[in-house]
Order: C-alpha cells, then structure tokens, then sequence
C-alpha cells in the first residue's frame, strides 16, 4: 500500500494470466514524473513557469502553552506552525532557509509537497543558508517540517 491509500501490486497473488497479459502488452514501465526530474533552481527558472518564492528562517523560540508555561519550539519564522505556503499546480518553488548565527542548533525542511527525499534537504547550519526547488505537480494541502539527516534530537524539531 502507497501513502496515499491506493493499492500496490503484489506479484505473488497475481493471477499468471494476468502476468501474461501484461507482458503482451509490452509490460510495466515505471516513469519518473519530469516535474521530479529537474531540481536545480536556474534550470527551473528557465521553464517559462510562474517561481514562487518562500524564504523562511529556523529558529528556536519560547511559547506561551497552556497553565502559564512555555515551550522551546522549533519555528519557521518564529510561529507554530509555520507560515501557509501558498502555490498553483506547476508553479516552481523556490524554497530558502536561513539560520541565524546565534541559533543553537541547525534546521532543515523537508515538503512533502516536493515528493523528494528528505536527504535531499539535509540540516543548515547556524549562520548558513541553504536553498532547493521543485515544480509543484501535486495538487493538494501538504505538511512542510524541520528535518535534516544529521541533526540530533530531529523527533524534537518535528514535534
């Protein structure tokens, strides 16, 4: 089964004339959607397609939560959640994450929107700032979060 409920294929209760009958039709092909293929921004900015830009900043902040105490949040752009990212189906997005140089840890984001690794995306450092693209070819409402494959505590940022 996929993320998004649809059905898998499972070779071993298939039916071999249904085998049969997919081979003679020249058999399966899987295909990289070219909106996945192209990732670098300049060549993206090139497509004639409408970019849209997102610069956020990861930082961590204090939170007032409920009963008077507060929270060590990690934020995009210091609110929980983050600020809605608003794009059109084939837009390019253009998505930069800066991390002050007093932050204490390093931040990533990973946009289940882009349908890409999050080890694409990996941390940014206090101080630096890191930028990738994609081609929104989704349609939907998707969750956008710190990640980043070298960062310790990532069930913190995530949460």
């Amino acid at each position: 089964n996929t993320q998004n409920g649809a059905q898998g294929l499972d070779i071993n209760k298939m039916d071999v004339d249904v085998l049969e009958q997919i081979h003679q039709m020249g058999g399966l092909q899987l295909v990289m959607p070219q909106a996945f293929a192209e990732t670098d921004c300049g060549a993206l900015a090139d497509t004639g397609r409408t970019v849209v830009e997102f610069n956020l900043t990861g930082e961590s902040v204090e939170l007032p939560i409920m009963g008077g105490n507060t929270y060590n949040a990690m934020t995009f752009n210091g609110q929980v959640p983050g600020p809605t990212l608003r794009v059109m189906q084939g837009d390019v997005v253009q998505m930069t994450l800066s991390i002050p140089a007093d932050e204490v840890t390093g931040h990533g984001n990973d946009m289940h929107a882009s349908q890409m690794s999050a080890t694409y995306f990996d941390s940014v450092n206090p101080g630096e700032t890191s930028q990738y693209c994609y081609i929104a070819e989704s349609a939907g409402v998707f969750k956008y979060h710190c990640s980043g494959v070298h960062l310790a505590g990532m069930d913190q940022h995530v949460l």
